[in-house]
């Protein structure tokens, strides 16, 4: 087989505001101490770079409410920006800072810490208070978030005798998720399947609720992309998977359809600015373009793009901002138990993240929903490994972001009924039945995201930064 050369493109680096807090006291009674705190703050800043988080550091320490609101101002005016941590490098009286947090447009993140780690077996020989005395700070600033209804998160311990660096760069990403989700715009191939509920927001509430936009191909679109590709691109694009799969295809009219379909998809996709797109597979016939796209839906995610089947803008959207933070993601579903082993079966019909897989096939595809008639598909088995699979439901009142860590087995098989499709092995951390108890009585969706090697904090930290109701099985 094929190595699967796939490469995300559509991650970008996080971004973040940097905003240092201090009083304006301390540098009159005491101006030669802030010079040393400076220091302190950039080496911290750096070890944040080094995490490959882009830091954007606040014109000047603020120390009184024209600089607050000066840096405020500044990060506003950056759209890149996700989030803004705040670092108190001495006590910094709220009222001086809380108008410019609460006019800020990003999520806040408290950044408690302080330069020394041993300040009492010290305390007859040296002065520790004065660079070290931030955290009450922090409590005077928290307390007025709270008291008006802001939302932060807080990472608290010391720079380099803890892990409290790492933790801080994982609220960005969270935040940066959270970002990635509510400027979504999200292309919809086919309309919605029809009787399926779980999953079905309309358009106008996804975008009022989430920020998510929602763009669907009509008949026309699809012929008018469809009729731009070229039989050259068809040739470009086959001998391109040639380097990434394994091709057992032998319906060579088939395949060129396909991938001619697939071609339309994604100028159609590139022309309306989509960061993720849905197919229902159903009524792509109707949708004017000549095959079911199965293999161009895996592409979408090996772009970093997000995707879910059947309709589901609200599953691709979450796909999309996952898969732009953590590129090994993938859209899945949960199809059948295997009460003697503890395991399910993930399995869809032919929509994998190749950058996931064990082993990879290009292969025909018998297919009689719709008007299009048989196509190919790239079939595989989900790699051993662990993940965290991450479900978004609809509510009564907003959304539920259910959370559970899983291992994949790869114990695929390419003989059999499951050779010909998307399969996967997952293993909950709960006994089967418990498992699925919880899962449904917290509401989730048929459709999920699948982000390996996940952190379940990071995530959790995202649902709490989009204001869902968050919950880990």
């Amino acid at each position: 087989m094929s190595e699967c050369k796939c490469e995300c493109k559509n991650a970008k680096k996080v971004k973040i505001g940097y905003l240092p807090f201090y009083i304006k006291l301390y540098d009159d009674a005491y101006p030669h101490i802030r010079a040393e705190m400076e220091d302190y703050t950039h080496e911290l800043i750096g070890m944040i770079e080094a995490e490959g988080i882009e830091v954007v550091l606040a014109d000047e320490v603020c120390r009184v409410k024209e600089e607050f609101d000066r840096a405020a101002a500044k990060f506003n005016a950056d759209p890149e920006i996700c989030a803004v941590v705040t670092q108190h490098l001495a006590y910094s009286p709220s009222l001086e800072s809380i108008g410019a947090l609460l006019s800020l447009k990003a999520p806040i993140i408290v950044f408690d810490t302080t330069p020394a780690y041993e300040v009492l077996k010290y305390a007859e020989t040296e002065d520790r208070i004065m660079p070290n005395h931030g955290i009450h700070g922090v409590q005077d600033m928290c307390n007025m978030l709270r008291r008006n209804g802001r939302h932060y998160e807080l990472v608290a311990g010391h720079a380099k005798h803890s892990d409290v660096i790492g933790e801080l760069c994982g609220l960005c990403r969270a935040a940066y998720t959270a970002k990635n989700l509510r400027t979504s715009r999200i292309g919809m191939v086919g309309g919605e399947f029809e009787g399926m509920g779980d999953f079905r927001v309309p358009d106008d509430e996804l975008r009022r609720t989430l920020g998510v936009e929602t763009v669907r191909m009509s008949r026309e679109d699809g012929q008018k992309f469809t009729e731009a590709v070229t039989e050259a691109e068809i040739d470009a694009e086959i001998a391109a998977d040639a380097e990434s799969f394994e091709i057992r295809a032998k319906d060579n009219a088939a395949y060129r359809a396909e991938t001619k379909a697939g071609l339309a998809v994604r100028k159609w996709m590139d022309a309306n600015s989509l960061c993720g797109v849905t197919v229902n597979f159903l009524h792509t016939d109707t949708a004017g373009i000549p095959k079911m796209p199965f293999v161009e839906c895996c592409k979408v995610l090996s772009r970093c793009q997000g995707y879910a089947g059947e309709g589901d803008n609200l599953t691709a959207a979450l796909v999309g901002a996952l898969i732009r933070t953590y590129p090994d993601t993938t859209f899945t579903e949960m199809f059948t138990p295997d009460w003697e082993q503890n395991l399910i079966l993930l399995s869809h019909m032919g929509e994998i993240n190749p950058r996931l897989a064990e082993w990879i096939t290009l292969d025909d595809k018998r297919f009689t929903y719709n008007s299009c008639g048989n196509t190919v598909t790239l079939n595989g088995c989900y790699r051993a490994g662990n993940a965290v699979l991450v479900n978004l439901a609809p509510a009564k009142d907003g959304y539920t972001l259910i959370l559970t860590e899983v291992e994949l087995t790869g114990d695929g098989s390419r003989t059999g009924v499951y050779s010909t499709e998307v399969q996967g092995w997952m293993k909950p951390a709960l006994p089967l039945p418990e498992f699925l108890k919880a899962y449904s009585m917290y509401g989730g969706t048929h459709h999920s995201a699948m982000v390996y090697d996940g952190d379940v904090n990071e995530l959790a930290a995202f649902g709490r930064f989009m204001g869902f109701e968050t919950v880990v099985i």
